[in-house]
């Protein structure tokens, strides 16, 4: 069937892109598991080396664009977020790549489709795919859409570290330190997931969850710097 007249794959219409070559978007969702039983040439890896660097590229300079104000190590943190293993994992559960992976028959027993290293690996290699068949431009547009997306969804992203941020605020208005209180653990070990609360002058002032107590004390900062933000103290 000739490409002019191919229909896109759910995952082509999620991405908002229709690949010339779809051989490189099924390289792209083909783990080296199914590789080796089937003894096919490509994996995604390759593809995955290439986005890593378009990533990391397109994501310094989204940042350099919509932040001017910031300087270079808050910049760097915040990319270090933005282009975590947790946001793109998340971001390639909402593009449906978890189904659509193409594994063997071990790495699918073993829950390969939930792994979040997995996840975030293969959505770099469908970036990369997508340089290689599109060019900048079109590789700009989608991982655009992503940091777009993963920076409005997370509002912890947009403090960067929140935990040292919310210390030298209550700090310069005299107040303690915040404190950490973890109130609740639930799940699995592999699937655990935390909940603490932000405690300041004896208020809990934001609460946040994650998979890790430190994600979820980051979360909760986070919560408390935007309840500040929109009521200050007064004087």
């Amino acid at each position: 069937m000739l490409w002019s007249r191919r229909e896109s794959t759910p995952i082509e219409e999620r991405l908002g892109y229709r690949f010339k070559k779809p051989e490189l978007l099924e390289t792209a969702l083909t783990h080296r598991s199914l590789a080796n039983e089937r003894k096919l040439g490509a994996h995604y890896e390759r593809l995955e080396f290439l986005g890593d660097a378009v990533l990391g590229a397109l994501a310094a300079e989204w940042l350099f664009e919509e932040h001017p104000e910031l300087p270079e190590g808050d910049l760097s943190k915040l990319k270090s977020a933005l282009v975590s293993e947790r946001s793109l994992a998340e971001h390639a559960e909402s593009l449906g790549l978890g189904e659509a992976i193409r594994l063997g028959i071990g790495e699918e027993r073993s829950g390969g489709r939930r792994k979040p290293s997995l996840l975030a690996d293969v959505l770099e290699a469908v970036f990369g795919a997508l340089w290689l068949d599109g060019g900048p431009e079109v590789a700009r547009k989608v991982v655009r859409r992503f940091l777009d997306q993963t920076y409005g969804d997370s509002e912890w992203l947009r403090w960067g570290d929140a935990k040292t941020r919310l210390q030298e605020v209550v700090q310069g208005w005299g107040w303690e330190r915040p404190s950490y209180q973890l109130v609740a653990a639930e799940g699995p070990d592999h699937q655990k997931r935390f909940q603490v609360e932000c405690v300041l002058k004896g208020e809990v002032f934001g609460t946040g969850q994650g998979s890790s107590k430190k994600e979820a004390e980051q979360r909760a900062a986070a919560a408390a710097l935007a309840r500040l933000s929109a009521t200050p103290p007064g004087p």
